[in-house]
């Protein structure tokens, strides 16, 4: 059969407290295995509000991504706006895989530090999730050759709560938060700072995300 969950063979059962570490081999239909940890009590629900196995679920949202993007650029290209980042996730929470429950299946491929965008990268492709500061420290980079110093310093900023605190940090309601925590509540002294008014500082905002999603090594088209 295409699809099938299987735990990795164990020399010996683990101590109850450590039950969580195991780990359970599930292929797709692509014919690639993830890797997830077992955990005995889940916390996944179905479409048809059931609970389900993290390995069911794991094959549900493999089988429904290819309606929202059908390759890597097409997901890398929706997740570095904010617009569209947003309908993505709002399109598959309205199938069923809602945010929470992408935290929960970042939890279980171990990458609680990494983006959402590594949760959808690895289900869809097979790809290793890689570190929310491995991701800031390529875009930062990339943003000292792009922007002034003064930009720097704000998106700098950013990134660190970006690292901190997750992707939700790069959303749009965030920005207005962002420049009052950097800028001591002065937003006249951002705008100063930043590009002469705030579309601008919107366009900047926006416009660097795509750094932190570029494939590793490559340069933003």
């Amino acid at each position: 059969p295409p699809i099938e969950a299987k735990p990795q063979p164990d020399a010996k059962q683990p101590r109850p407290e450590y039950e969580a570490q195991q780990k359970v081999r599930v292929r797709l239909r692509d014919g690639k295995e993830r890797n997830i940890r077992h955990i005995s009590v889940t916390t996944f629900w179905g479409p048809d509000g059931k609970p389900i196995s993290a390995a069911e679920f794991l094959m549900l949202l493999f089988g429904q991504l290819p309606e929202f993007f059908k390759d890597e650029d097409e997901l890398r290209a929706l997740w570095s706006l904010p617009d569209t980042r947003k309908k993505l996730l709002e399109g598959l929470a309205e199938k069923g895989f809602g945010k929470d429950q992408l935290v929960e299946m970042q939890k279980i491929i171990d990458a609680e530090n990494s983006d959402l965008f590594d949760v959808l990268a690895h289900v869809a492709f097979a790809m290793q999730p890689i570190s929310r500061k491995e991701r800031a420290a390529s875009a930062h980079s990339e943003i000292h050759e792009h922007f002034s110093d003064k930009q720097q310093a704000f998106l700098d900023f950013v990134l660190a709560h970006y690292v901190q605190e997750g992707v939700d940090e790069l959303e749009q309601e965030k920005l207005t938060k962002l420049l009052r925590l950097k800028y001591q509540d002065s937003i006249p002294d951002a705008v100063a700072d930043l590009g002469g008014d705030i579309g601008a500082i919107r366009n900047l905002f926006f416009g660097f995300q795509r750094y932190l999603y570029q494939p590793s090594g490559g340069a933003a088209r």
